[in-house]
């Protein structure tokens, strides 16, 4: 048994011996078949299309990136000192002119205003003015002026009398200084008189002025918008003491916003007041925004070589957002013959833009150096010269490569 048993499987590794050299030879006939395919597809020559790098006269456009800015926006600050009463707003709310944000406590200020108008209405007792009446037309009808006034004509009358009688030595020396005196005296208190009404009508303007200032300050306790917009941030709740000038709330107003474009200086020339502006954001690539160039910065940043133009884009419907980042397009009246070649001949790797250049039945790689895009065609600043040749894969995705074969395509 032990015999037979061995002499099966000699005959059994024998058998196996066979498949594995079968299946050897198989694979390696297989492999070099492949192999053989795929040599015959490489040497194929690829299908191509070719286009002459042409000089065409393009209108110059400038194309920026930025972020947009809200037309205007402003913290705003108390103007009083006080308690936080009422707080009406929040973020994102939109308000409109002279609505009111914050209230603050008025209870010491209406105290003022009570205290400045019967300080003025003591002025204006003293002047004999009546309510409603700020001023005198003439100081002479005030009624300390009028009694002066009436003090001094008697006075002089009685001295002209004196003086008379003197002259004829009806009146001794003695009573006529006297009356002289008196008449001097008269003067002396109608003068006063007069600038005592003087400094009253003074003090008058002033308590005037202080008690307008104090009603200013009572209605300052009611913090409005100064424009409409939206609420960008609230720095107070009710129940918080203010200082003068603590920030209130943060309001922007976004019905217009701002990009902020910088030009290059070599584009000087090209950028002018009125000029339309072309703006696309990411959030609605769908859709471009119009603007136009509302101011331009008459200095060059020494440091980019740039300057700043400042554009207005309507957004009534408040679809754009400050610090959204944008790109603009804006088209300048240059116009220049430009030597171009369409975009989908470019080939990218490392940084670095090559083309394809047709060399007899092959290509060759060549590095170019590229300017602005416009449409579908791209300027080319270095590395072609007008007329030559530049293949484009008819197969998008079939890839051309230094010295690959090519046929042109029918």
């Amino acid at each position: 048994m032990i015999h037979i048993c061995n002499r099966k499987m000699r005959v059994l590794g024998v058998s196996g011996l066979l498949l594995v050299a079968f299946t050897t030879l198989s694979c390696s006939r297989g492999g070099n078949e492949r192999g053989q395919v795929r040599a015959a597809d490489a040497a194929r020559p690829i299908p191509i299309q070719v286009v002459p790098a042409t000089q065409q006269d393009i209108r110059r456009t400038v194309e920026v990136v930025g972020s947009l800015t809200a037309d205007d926006e402003v913290v705003i600050s108390s103007e009083v000192d006080g308690r936080v009463t009422d707080v009406h707003v929040g973020m994102g709310d939109r308000v409109e002119k002279g609505e009111v944000l914050v209230e603050v406590e008025p209870a010491e200020l209406e105290l003022a205003v009570e205290q400045q108008k019967a300080a003025l209405d003591q002025v204006r007792a003293r002047l004999g003015l009546n309510d409603g009446e700020t001023t005198l037309q003439d100081i002479r009808e005030a009624a300390t002026v009028k009694r002066a006034a009436a003090d001094l004509a008697d006075a002089e009358q009685k001295f002209a009398r004196a003086r008379e009688l003197h002259e004829q030595g009806l009146l001794p020396r003695q009573g006529f200084e006297e009356t002289e005196a008196r008449s001097k005296t008269a003067q002396a208190n109608y003068d006063l008189a007069l600038q005592e009404v003087r400094n009253l009508l003074a003090t008058l303007k002033q308590y005037t002025v202080n008690g307008e200032l104090a009603e200013k300050k009572l209605r300052d306790t009611r913090i409005r918008a100064p424009f409409s917009g939206f609420v960008k941030g609230k720095d107070v709740s009710a129940g918080q003491y203010l200082r003068v000038q603590a920030p209130v709330v943060t309001l922007v107003n976004i019905d217009w916003v701002k990009a902020s474009l910088h030009i290059p200086e070599k584009m000087a020339a090209w950028i002018r007041v009125g000029q339309t502006v072309t703006i696309s954001v990411d959030a609605y690539a769908e859709r471009k925004f119009t603007g136009r160039i509302s101011r331009i910065n008459p200095s060059v940043d020494p440091e980019t070589r740039a300057f700043t133009a400042l554009a207005r884009v309507e957004n009534r419907e408040g679809l754009l957002k400050p610090g959204f980042f944008f790109r603009a397009s804006i088209p300048s009246e240059q116009v220049e013959s430009l030597l171009t070649i369409p975009q989908n001949a470019l080939a990218y790797a490392y940084g670095v833009y090559s083309v394809y250049v047709l060399q007899g039945n092959q290509v060759q790689q060549r590095e170019v150096k590229i300017g602005d895009r416009a449409g579908e065609t791209v300027e080319i600043v270095g590395g072609l010269t007008e007329g030559e040749q530049v293949a484009i894969p008819i197969n998008q995705g079939q890839l051309l490569f230094a010295g690959a074969s090519v046929e042109i395509a029918p």
